[in-house]
Formats: structure tokens, C-alpha cells, sequence
């Protein structure tokens, strides 16, 4: 899988994935991710790549021309299934949505900046919008970034047990269960004997039992 990221800021978002998961992901070659300056594609002097919007008002708005030549550029490499741009009044991301982008084999992220991006980047190459959250960040690099982890952790390899993405949050609309490790006792709080038993099949019943239940108090809108 790849993904390749356009950002006016490539130091702000180069950070995330040189750690981590992310950084084994790519170092088993299980996914590659290309951060892309934006302002190697402007014409002027300035290597600027926003300007005045038309109508007035308050802020700068990104330019199409620079966002148009690093995406046709790419695009002339190979075949991409999505071209994402990362905005507050997108869909918001969650777990089905990271699901079935792991299915996809090259991503283009966009990363606004400034008061926003010109209509006519969304209405010509975006196929996909998407927000994390009903916020305003000063960029769409920390919501790009979001968007990689979600996905990536998904891939067959990334994690050392291949079931552990399959138990998180939300996969299945549920919130997970609570989750205990040694000590058995600590400071007499102790860990539910259920997880104790062994018994293999009433621990998954107690384990659905308690997710259904954190998720009837924490996100009941899941159930419904």
C-alpha cells in the first residue's frame, strides 16, 4: 500500500511515521509513504502557493495550480484509488471507513492550509472527503497522520498478532471491553475472576457482555 501526501509543511507530519508501528509497517515494506512539499510545484519567486480570495474576506485560500501539477504528477506514475482531502466538514473517520480503505492500494492525502483550499481542487481531482472531528486544526497534516495509523495498523503484518486490530474499538460498532494485566491484586483492586478461569468461552460471553455495556453508557448512538 501507499500513500502519497501533499503538505505545504512536510516537517510537521514526517514525525508520525518514524516511529512506532509505522515505522515497522514501512520498514517490512507492508506500506510506503511519500510526503510531498507543495511548494516545489509554485512557479513564483516566493515558492508561495496561496492568495487572495476572490470576493473578499478575512485569510488566504490555497491555489489550485500547485495542488494540480503534484497530483497530475503523480497520477501519470500510477493508478491511484483515492484522492482524500482532510476537512472539518467531511464525513467523519471512523473504524468502517479505515476498514475499507485498508482495501485500497494508493492514496493520495490533500492538506489544506491557511483559511482553505480553492473549490475547484475538491470538484476536479478529490474523490473522497474526510474529517476527524466537528474542530478546526490549523492544518491537515495532524488529521492526514490520523488518517495513515487508522489504516495502516489494519494491514495483514503490521501488528505482531495478526487478531489484535480485530478486538479494538469500535470494529464490530463496539466500544472494547476493560482490559487487565499483572499484578491479580493491586491495593486490593482486583481483577475480575472471570479473566482468571481460563474458560475460554465464558470469558469471550463476559468480555461481549462488558463491551455492550460500556457502549450503552459511552456511545449508545452505536447501538441504535
Amino acid at each position: 500500500m501507499r500513500f502519497d501526501i501533499i503538505t505545504v509543511l512536510p516537517a510537521l507530519i514526517e514525525s508520525p511515521f518514524a516511529h512506532s508501528i509505522l515505522q515497522r509497517a514501512q520498514k517490512k515494506g507492508l506500506v510506503e509513504i511519500v510526503v510531498h512539499n507543495l511548494r516545489d510545484y509554485a512557479t513564483n519567486k516566493q515558492k508561495s502557493v496561496d492568495d487572495y480570495q476572490y470576493g473578499g474576506g478575512s485569510g488566504m485560500v490555497m491555489s489550485i495550480k500547485p495542488f494540480a501539477a503534484c497530483i497530475e504528477k503523480l497520477q501519470a506514475e500510477r493508478q491511484y484509488d483515492e484522492v482524500i482531502f482532510m476537512t472539518p466538514d467531511g464525513p467523519t473517520l471512523n473504524q468502517s471507513a479505515a476498514n475499507e480503505l485498508s482495501g485500497r492500494e494508493n492514496i493520495i492525502v490533500l492538506c489544506g492550509h491557511y483559511k482553505g483550499i480553492d473549490q475547484r481542487i475538491r470538484d476536479v481531482f478529490v474523490t473522497r472527503e474526510i474529517s476527524v472531528g466537528d474542530y478546526v486544526l490549523s492544518g491537515g497534516e495532524l488529521p492526514a497522520a490520523i488518517l495513515v495509523d487508522a489504516v495502516v495498523r489494519l494491514l495483514p503484518g503490521v501488528l505482531n498478532d495478526e487478531t489484535s486490530a480485530l478486538s479494538d474499538s469500535f470494529q464490530g460498532e463496539l466500544l472494547d471491553a476493560p482490559l487487565y494485566t499483572r499484578p491479580a491484586d493491586w491495593r486490593g483492586h482486583k481483577v475480575p475472576e472471570i479473566l482468571l478461569s481460563g474458560h475460554e468461552a465464558k470469558i469471550n460471553e463476559w468480555r461481549h457482555e462488558q463491551a455492550v455495556e460500556r457502549t450503552r453508557e459511552r456511545r449508545p448512538d452505536l447501538l441504535e
